[in-house]
């Protein structure tokens, strides 16, 4: 069973900034995120929503990202195989994704 963990990222860019932002720094996703990444994808499915398929350390973890005026509300399925180390994991999102929105 997934095991759901939410972390949020806050900004300072205001909801629109923040989904440009996204928008235009997704390539650099993967390199933000711990543990190695074998490939993320994603779709918008909806102005403010960003649905992402992630391939790491063998697993696909499926995420979603809520663009708010003053975070990013990341939501992400572990599997239980990672679900110990959601800790260092939401650790690591928030730390790197601080770095992604500057």
């Amino acid at each position: 069973m997934a095991v759901p963990v939410v972390i949020d990222v806050p900004h300072t860019l205001g909801r629109d900034g923040a989904r440009e932002r996204l928008r235009t720094r997704f390539a650099e996703l993967g390199g933000h995120m711990p543990g190695g990444v074998g490939e993320v994808r994603a779709s918008w499915p909806s102005d403010y929503e960003m649905a992402l398929e992630i391939a790491a350390m063998g697993q696909s973890i499926p995420a979603k990202l809520e663009v708010m005026a003053n975070c990013v509300r990341v939501h992400i399925e572990l599997p239980p195989m990672l679900a110990y180390f959601s800790g260092m994991i939401g650790a690591a999102v928030r730390d790197q994704g601080t770095k992604l929105l500057k």
